[in-house]
Parts: C-alpha cells; sequence; structure tokens
C-alpha cells in the first residue's frame, strides 16, 4: 500500500509532461521573448509622442517592475487555484495590454496598458509556467527547465526581423495589435497545463525518509502543505542575502538597457533597418548557446558557481564598455554577440548561486524576495539611463552606465564570496572531530576490542 502511495505521488518524469514542457516553452516565447525585443517599438513611439528617450523608457521599466512585483502574487494563486487558472489569466492580460496600447492615446496610457497590463500578463504566465513543469519533472528536472527556458532565445531569433516587418507594414499601434492576439496562444499553451491528480510536492520527502505509517504520511503531508504557504520574510535579516539582493538590483538596473538601447544605437550610425533587426536575432543566438555551453561546464563543478558568475558579470561589463567603440555594423554585430553570450552565461548560473547561498529550505522564500527586490533595479535602471542618454546627447552613454553598475555589482559578489569564506572557516574551527563519528566507526570499534583482547593478556 505505502509502495503505490509513493508510486502515485512520484512526478511522471517524461509522458504528458513533455506537452507541459512545450507549452512552457512557448510561453517564454510569447512573454520573455516580446519583453527583450520591445526595443524596436522605442524610436516609433518616440517620433509618435515627440518625448524624451527618459520619457519612452518608462514603459520597459513599468513592465519589468510589476513582471517581477507580480511574481510572488502569481504563486500564492497557483497554490489557491491552479497553474492552469493563472495562465490562461495571464494569457488574457497580455492580450489587453498591447490590444490596448493599439489605441495609444497618450503616454500615461501607454505606461498603463503595454507597461501595467503586459507586464502583469507576462508575470502571470511566466511563473506557473516555470513552477508547473518542475512539478511534473524530477530525474529530468534540469533538463525539462532547459528546454522551456530555452523558448525566450528560440522566440527572440524569430521576433526581431518580424517585430520589424510588422512595424514596417502595419506601423507600430497595428504591430502592437498583431502581437497581443498572437500573445492569445498563452491561453491555449495554459489550457495544455493539465493539473497533477497527486501532491507532487512531497516526492522528495517521500524519497529521503523510511516508509511510516499513513496517519504520519498525512500529518507529513499536512505539515508539508503549511511550510509550502509560509513565507519566510527573515531572509533579509541575513547578510549573506541581502549582499547578493543587493547584486540582483544593480544587475537589473544593467541588464535591460542594452536591449533598449541597441537599436536607437543602430539607427544612430546610419545602419539600415533591416541589418539592425538582425542584431537582436544575433542576441538571442549568442543568449541561447551561452546559456546551454555555461550549464554544461557548471555541472562538470570544476568552478565554484558564485566565482563562475563574478567572472562572467565582468566579462558583460567589459563587453557593455566596449560596445559603444563600434562605428559599422560589423563591429557593432560582434560586440553584441559578446554581450548576448556573456548574459546567457549569467542567466544560466546565478538561479544557482541563490539556492546555494540560502540553502533548499528556503529557496522558494528566496527567490520570490530575490524578485521582489530585483524589481527596483530594473524598474530604475531604464529611465536613469535615458536620462543619462538625454544629458550626454548619445545612445553610447547608456552603454557605459550599465557597464559601470556591473563593475559594482561584481563587487558584492566578491564581499559574498569572502563572507561565506569566512563563515566556513568559522564553522570548522568551531567544529571539534568526534571520533564516534569517524568515516569508519567499524574500524575505530576493533581497534578498541583489539585494545581490550591485549591488557586482558597482559593480565592473565
Amino acid at each position: 500500500m505505502e509502495e503505490m502511495h509513493a508510486k502515485e505521488s512520484s512526478p511522471p518524469d517524461g509522458g504528458y509532461g513533455w506537452v507541459v514542457v512545450v507549452s512552457a516553452f512557448m510561453v517564454m516565447g510569447l512573454t520573455a521573448a516580446v519583453l527583450k525585443t520591445f526595443g524596436l517599438f522605442f524610436v516609433e513611439i518616440q517620433e509618435h509622442f515627440d518625448e524624451l528617450a527618459s520619457t519612452i523608457s518608462w514603459i520597459t521599466s513599468v513592465t519589468i517592475a510589476t513582471f517581477h512585483l507580480g511574481a510572488p502574487v502569481a504563486s500564492s494563486l497557483c497554490v489557491k487555484y491552479s497553474h492552469r487558472a493563472v495562465l490562461v489569466t495571464g494569457g488574457l492580460l497580455a492580450f489587453s495590454g498591447m490590444a490596448l496600447g493599439f489605441l495609444g492615446l497618450n503616454m500615461v496610457w501607454m505606461y498603463a496598458t503595454t507597461g501595467f497590463l503586459q507586464g502583469l500578463g507576462i508575470s502571470f504566465s511566466w511563473t506557473p509556467a516555470i513552477s508547473i513543469v518542475s512539478h511534473y519533472f524530477s530525474k529530468r528536472r534540469a533538463l525539462a527547465n532547459a528546454i522551456a527556458s530555452a523558448g525566450e532565445c528560440a522566440f527572440a531569433f524569430t521576433f526581431g526581423p518580424l517585430f520589424q516587418w510588422l512595424i514596417g507594414q502595419y506601423g507600430w499601434k497595428g504591430a502592437l495589435l498583431i502581437i497581443g492576439g498572437i500573445q492569445l496562444n498563452i491561453c491555449v499553451c495554459g489550457v495544455l497545463m493539465r493539473p497533477l491528480t497527486s501532491n507532487c510536492c512531497l516526492e522528495a520527502s517521500h524519497s529521503e525518509t523510511p516508509p511510516s505509517t499513513g496517519a504520519s504520511r498525512m500529518e507529513e503531508e499536512e505539515k508539508s502543505s503549511s511550510t509550502h504557504k509560509t513565507f519566510n520574510w527573515m531572509l533579509v535579516r541575513r547578510p549573506e542575502f541581502v549582499l547578493y539582493a543587493m547584486f540582483g538590483i544593480l544587475a537589473a538596473m544593467s541588464f535591460f538597457v542594452p536591449p533598449l538601447f541597441l537599436v536607437p544605437l543602430s539607427y544612430s550610425l546610419g545602419i539600415d533597418e533591416s541589418w539592425t533587426a538582425s542584431l537582436l536575432s544575433i542576441l538571442a543566438m549568442v543568449d541561447f548557446a551561452g546559456r546551454l555551453l555555461c550549464g554544461w561546464y557548471a555541472n562538470l563543478h570544476v568552478t565554484k558557481t558564485i566565482h563562475l558568475l563574478t567572472m562572467t558579470i565582468t566579462l558583460i561589463s567589459t563587453s557593455l564598455m566596449l560596445l559603444p567603440l563600434a562605428n559599422n555594423y560589423l563591429s557593432l554585430a560582434i560586440f553584441t554577440g559578446f554581450y548576448g553570450f556573456f548574459f546567457g552565461t549569467t542567466v544560466a548560473v546565478h538561479i544557482t548561486v541563490l539556492a546555494d547561498v540560502v540553502g533548499m529550505s528556503d529557496f522558494d522564500s528566496a527567490l520570490g524576495l530575490f524578485m521582489l527586490i530585483r524589481s527596483t533595479g530594473g524598474f530604475l535602471g531604464p529611465p536613469l539611463a535615458g536620462l543619462i542618454v538625454d544629458m550626454a546627447g548619445d545612445y553610447k552613454a547608456g552603454f557605459y552606465m550599465a557597464g559601470a553598475t556591473l563593475v559594482l555589482a561584481a563587487v558584492f559578489l566578491v564581499i559574498l564570496d569572502q563572507f561565506q569564506q569566512r563563515s566556513e572557516r568559522g564553522s570548522q574551527t568551531n567544529t571539534k572531530p568526534d571520533k564516534s563519528t569517524l568515516p569508519y566507526p567499524s574500524l575505530h570499534f576493533l581497534k578498541l576490542q583489539n585494545r581490550r583482547y591485549q591488557e586482558h593478556d597482559v593480565v592473565v
């Protein structure tokens, strides 16, 4: 009976789970990829409303901030209702944001529609899609998550030229309406997210604990369920989490700036629109390669993950500092490729580092808090870069700002690494080895018995 219960509560690890992975792949493309390529609308919207770059940048800022702030809300709704219901709601919200943005009444209207509604739709779609994949898989969870997250890069590769063509054919307003219609496919993907009939959240605890009685198992499930719904706000008192959250804020201030100003910078260099759209495709392609290669390298455990993250952040900063030196399409494409590759490597490991910092017992709470805190960086970064661009009168200034901010982010990673090493040394110093916990206790027992026999022989 216990074996049958354990079997029923285990994730399928395949079967219909692959339909869920493909659906999540589509959702990643219809949400994160749209946000990543929205920079193609920047110049068109700026010319239409005749506003400063900093004013237009607030659209992306509101979207990014709402996406991060809505993630904990989406998670709690998934627990209360279902992943399917939240995903369908997210698809409707994303469509509403683009469809209402089609009206283009004024900048406040754009903030409320393509900013807030689109951001909330992305949050309510992205969060449950990532979550449900982990429920369906256990042994193959890493592979399933990798395939699902690759949808962002794959769709961004095609969305660059597609959005450019839509803007050319139907104008930026018509393009927003069509993109909103495309995002309605999120609802279809949501319907395919069939809820699991059994509780798979306890799979890890069942596999690590010995068989127990039905009553104790029920108590364990109730305890696990209540723990799952409890949010650990006390993580903000842990210095290692605070240091990593500071890194997250600074990184978010920088990561969304290059895609936003890459297209305007290309136009300022006199590069043709079709070639400019290809830059976003290059960015997506090398991002995809960076994620796969860094994920493979991290699994080799050759380098400590926080050291690997520090190295990738430093390389991104260097790429952004060098990118403004480009004066033609070829040089701009090369520097864009370097930035995209190292960005992909960072995305591949930064969540893993968060798990290493707080431990898996607090990981869910840490992830929600991390996204909440990081949202401030995503909210302030693009407008700050836009203000610097307006003051300098050159889009290159935005890239210098992003690169300098990442240098400061790397400093917090170095401080965090030193803090962890000092804590580990302190714990090792305070912990004294106990003979009863030797690696080979049976050998220790035999030595004691042999000594007793020798003493007995001497007495005799």
